[in-house]
C-alpha cells in the first residue's frame, strides 16, 4: 500500500528508455528491418511515418538520419495526420517491434530473457506510452513489449 501521493516503485519491474539509442528494446536503437515494401533505419522511423497518408511525408521522415530527426518531423503539424491515427498507432508499434525481433535476434533475446518482468517505459513526460512522472501513466509501450514477449514465447514453443 502506497503512503504517499504517488504509487510505489515496482521494484521487479524493468523501466527502460525507448528514446534511448543504447537500449535494444527501445524505438531509436539502430537495427533496422524490412516492413511494408521498404527498409526502415529504427522503429521510430516507421512509427512516425505511419502517421501520414502521404507517401511524401512517409518518406521524408524514413530518409531522416537519426531517430530523433524522425520524431521531430512525425510530430510537426504541417503535415496532416491520418484520420485514424489514434485508433491504429498501436497496431503500428507492435508490428515494428515484433518485425525489428524477427529481424534481430539479439533484440529477441533480450526481450525474452525480461522472463515474466513487467517492462514500463520510464517517461516522465509520455502519459501514453509510458508511466509518466507520478507513473500513473498508461504504459502502453511496456503493455507492447509484453504482447511482442508472448508472442515470441509461442512462437519458440510450437
Amino acid at each position: 500500500m502506497s503512503t504517499g501521493l504517488f504509487p510505489e516503485l515496482d521494484l521487479d519491474a524493468l523501466y527502460l528508455s525507448r528514446s534511448d539509442v543504447n537500449e535494444l528494446l527501445g524505438t531509436f536503437s539502430r537495427h533496422g528491418f524490412f516492413l511494408d515494401e521498404r527498409e526502415w533505419p529504427s522503429v521510430e522511423h516507421y512509427y512516425q511515418a505511419m502517421k501520414f497518408e502521404s507517401e511524401e511525408a512517409r518518406e521524408a521522415v524514413r530518409a531522416a538520419d537519426h531517430p530523433k530527426k524522425a520524431r521531430k518531423l512525425g510530430r510537426s503539424r504541417r503535415r496532416k495526420l491520418r484520420g485514424d491515427w489514434s485508433e491504429v498507432k498501436r497496431v503500428y508499434m507492435t508490428r515494428a517491434l515484433y518485425t525489428k525481433c524477427k529481424a534481430w535476434p539479439e533484440v529477441a533475446r533480450k526481450l525474452l530473457a525480461t522472463g515474466e518482468r513487467r517492462l514500463v517505459e520510464n517517461s516522465q513526460y509520455d502519459y501514453y506510452w509510458g508511466c509518466g512522472r507520478d507513473r500513473r501513466g498508461d504504459n502502453n509501450y511496456g503493455k507492447v513489449l509484453m504482447n511482442v514477449r508472448a508472442k515470441l514465447r509461442e512462437e519458440a514453443e510450437n
